[in-house]
């Protein structure tokens, strides 16, 4: 047998017994001939480290680095060289569920650090740790709120949240009976006008779910809207993107009674689309029906300082069915990566970061409409991302921009949607807007 086959001749022949047939063959009798392979697999021979090394090195030069103007819902922020260092320290690095508390205080400390962190971001009262990703965050306190709501079933969506987590809604909505309706724009912002004529005509509105910026990368203003909410008994719900809550006016603040997002603006890489960490926190009546786990600090029989698992819902792993979640298992490296970078940055660090994206953003909006070739449709305010239209070709502009090395905003409508970071310099910009202007 195989050397890397665990099973014995001992434990094949048992196993055989048990299933009923004599050999290995006698388990594909019934596939038909003609489908079978029979050939040699082209798999290459072995390999030294070395070897190895230089074929990665290799295939890693096909890969073109584009400087990146895109945004979306994911950005491109600095990472401090010093996150992956501590990531692969032994305490942290496998980040399972820590059942064991005894031998799980690394991951128990920073899983609090983490709550700590993410409940002062966003103003929040309670925060667990983690979600899978921002668009399923959002998925989660959908089902949350229709929790909370108990015979409610419907959920109001603003029309300018994220497609991509609109879509994502939709699918989780489709086999959990829950109906969702959208709230009409005016202006490209969430038209808070509509949002009460919804909640006084529709019946059993458990949610409303807004973004923050939005789609359009507008700073909304939502005064109001949780009054309005909370009137019709329903649940106000923030989806924002997390670095920019380092200088905008958090959910809290609001008056929001989940806030949701992504955390890969705090320092994880765009990688490719993944993986990346949701978060999600909520006012403290609200905290036996958010999924996840919540871990707290309290101290031994010796008097010392120690971390435990605070609350976890128990249906998530016994009476599964009556769960409104599977969050349960859910690894926590990248909250451990979004505990360091917040960690190293600060709140200095963290406004300055966010302040230099904002003036980056206007100043390319501004170079861009001077070009003549694009109009900004919406007169409201912005932070690190603008949607324009654009007079010309935009699929050839797309193109432009790749051919000189820029990812160069996403394609939005008739128009794009430009993002900046801390990361981007004047140069660039300059760069950008000289192609866009041809």
């Amino acid at each position: 047998m195989y050397k890397y086959f665990p099973h014995t001749e001992d434990d094949l022949k048992a196993m055989l017994e048990k299933a009923g047939v004599e050999s290995l063959d006698g388990l594909y009798a019934q596939i038909p001939e003609s489908i079978r392979f029979r050939g040699e697999y082209d798999i290459p021979s072995e390999m030294s480290e070395m070897e190895v090394r230089q074929l990665f090195e290799t295939l890693g030069t096909q890969n073109r680095q584009l400087t990146c103007f895109a945004g979306y819902g994911v950005y491109d922020h600095y990472t401090p060289a010093v996150i992956p260092n501590l990531l692969a320290r032994s305490e942290f690095l496998t980040s399972y569920t820590p059942y064991q508390a005894e031998i799980s205080q690394g991951t128990l400390h920073y899983i609090f650090e983490y709550q700590s962190m993410m409940t002062e971001l966003t103003g929040m009262d309670i925060s667990n740790a983690s979600m899978y990703d921002g668009t399923t965050a959002c998925a989660e306190a959908m089902m949350m709120a229709v929790a909370a709501g108990k015979k409610a079933n419907r959920v109001l969506v603003s029309d300018s949240l994220n497609k991509k987590t609109f879509e994502v809604l939709q699918n989780y909505a489709l086999h959990q009976g829950i109906t969702l309706e959208t709230i009409p724009l005016k202006d490209g912002a969430t038209d808070l006008s509509a949002l009460r004529t919804l909640l006084s005509t529709l019946e059993g509105v458990a949610g409303v779910i807004v973004q923050q910026p939005n789609v359009f990368g507008i700073v909304e203003d939502y005064d109001g809207f949780a009054e309005a909410c909370h009137e019709k008994k329903a649940l106000f719900i923030m989806d924002s993107v997390a670095a920019d809550l380092a200088v905008l006016k958090t959910p809290g603040e609001w008056g929001a009674d989940i806030a949701v997002g992504d955390g890969q603006s705090l320092g994880i890489p765009m990688q490719w689309g993944g993986p990346y960490v949701g978060y999600m926190c909520c006012t403290e009546k609200l905290i036996r029906k958010m999924p996840g786990r919540i871990v707290g600090m309290t101290q031994d029989n010796r008097g010392q300082r120690a971390f435990v698992l605070t609350l976890q819902a128990r249906e998530q792993h016994i009476r599964r069915q009556k769960a409104t979640s599977n969050i349960c298992s859910n690894q926590s490296l990248m909250a451990l990566w979004v505990t360091v970078y917040l960690s190293l940055m600060g709140k200095q660090g963290l406004k300055e970061a966010a302040e230099l994206s904002y003036a980056g953003a206007h100043y390319l909006c501004d170079q861009l409409l001077q070009t003549g070739r694009f109009k900004l449709d919406f007169d409201k305010p912005f932070f690190n991302e603008f949607y324009v239209s654009y007079d010309g070709d935009a699929d050839m502009l797309s193109q432009r921009f790749i051919d000189a090395g820029f990812m160069g905003g996403v394609r939005f409508g008739e128009g794009f949607l430009f993002a900046v970071t801390e990361k981007r310099t004047k140069e660039e910009i300059d760069n950008l807007v000289k192609i866009a202007a041809l």
